[in-house]
């Protein structure tokens, strides 16, 4: 079995550059990096005082939670698709 072709991108987020390497398309990644790029951004906007560490931690956190929170609904979503099958 062979494994499927890597692609390098490389995307900036928050005024940085970082080389990406994976199998997603480039525009799923870039897509990826814009809205973390846009997450830290809105954060900064409300607490200046972060550096980049923190900011990256808590973008991370919040996009975390947010991630938990749709993974519940689906969930949800899930169960009364179910139920209404039966």
């Amino acid at each position: 079995m062979t494994q499927p072709d890597k692609s390098r991108i490389t995307v900036r987020i928050y005024g940085r550059s970082y080389n990406i390497i994976g199998n997603e398309k480039e525009e799923q990644v870039e897509n990826v990096a814009s809205l973390v790029d846009q997450k830290m951004r809105e954060i900064h906007k409300h607490n200046k005082a972060l550096d980049t560490t923190n900011l990256a931690v808590l973008t991370a956190v919040n996009t975390m939670n947010d991630y938990i929170k749709l993974k519940e609904d689906y969930e949800i979503l899930q169960k009364l698709l179910e139920e209404k099958e039966e």
